[in-house]
């Protein structure tokens, strides 16, 4: 595993592309001005990796605050994925445009398959176009998002370009054990959405006691946890201290003791929705 000390360390991706250690995600951050300043506010505390998508209606305001900052395009790692109503081959195709033209980019750096809902068809010809997109140049690495491990069995057997990442929520309260160890065997980096478990848990007694012992707050305690596991946890904030807060992560270590404590808090808490148990 990659040594990890700031938020400019990076992840080997199995397509030899590399993945920066935590991302900035805008899931529920509103269109226009709240996506573009908070994207800003991040860049600024030293994020290099942004997590967009076409349902979430703010990779304009992505692109807007990309076109702002004063940091490289080429030390920016931008996601973007595509929703289930444009599965497909050709949709799929066509919606990448129109993703691509509202972030104002001439190329994104991974592109996902949102989930695995619209079913095996559909899933397998999306696969096709995310494979074309990739050749051309257009996408350097392409991945799934919220695929359990039948799904990605499905994919690996058909497949002849391998997802570098799937994208699921996964906390201590969410363990996906099942999910870890098959994309460990295959190298298919894990991503953490609400690694923060928007906030649920955040007060949780057990939690709280062991951020004490490391005069940390309990999101800084969950963001670890992931970086620890070798995950790539995508937390989210509107607020300019939360967002430079949740960077503090790389001045401490959780001991094995208290990991395994953290592992033991399982409960599949899920937070919104579990596209990992679709057919």
């Amino acid at each position: 595993m990659a040594t990890i000390t700031g938020l400019a360390s990076k992840r080997q991706l199995n397509d030899g592309n590399a993945i920066p250690c935590v991302g900035f995600g805008v899931y529920n951050t509103k269109p226009g001005i709240q996506t573009e300043q908070a994207l800003l506010w991040a860049l600024e505390a030293g994020y290099r990796h942004v997590d967009t998508a076409s349902c979430y209606r703010n990779e304009e305001g992505v692109g807007k605050a990309l076109s702002k900052t004063q940091v490289p395009r080429s030390d920016i790692f931008v996601t973007t994925k595509l929703w289930d109503t444009d599965q497909g081959y050709e949709k799929a195709l066509a919606a990448f445009d129109k993703s691509i033209g509202k972030l104002g980019l001439d190329y994104v750096d991974l592109y996902l398959v949102h989930s695995p809902s619209p079913g095996t068809k559909l899933r397998l010809e999306t696969w096709k176009a995310m494979e074309h997109l990739k050749k051309s140049g257009k996408v350097k690495s392409i991945g799934v998002s919220n695929y359990g491990v039948h799904h990605l069995k499905e994919l690996l057997e058909v497949c002849e370009i391998k997802p570098v990442v799937n994208q699921v929520e996964i906390t201590p309260y969410l363990a996906r054990t099942d999910i870890e160890k098959f994309c460990k065997e295959h190298n298919i980096i894990l991503e953490a959405y609400s690694p923060l478990t928007m906030g649920e848990k955040l007060k949780d007694s057990a939690l709280v006691e062991i951020a004490n012992k490391y005069n940390k707050s309990t999101a800084h305690i969950l963001i670890r946890w992931s970086i620890q596991h070798g995950y790539v946890p995508l937390p989210k904030s509107v607020h300019q201290e939360r967002i430079v807060s949740n960077t503090e992560v790389f001045d401490f270590e959780i001991s094995d003791e208290d990991m395994n404590t953290l592992d033991g808090f399982d409960e599949h808490f899920v937070t919104e929705w579990d596209p990992t148990r679709y057919d």
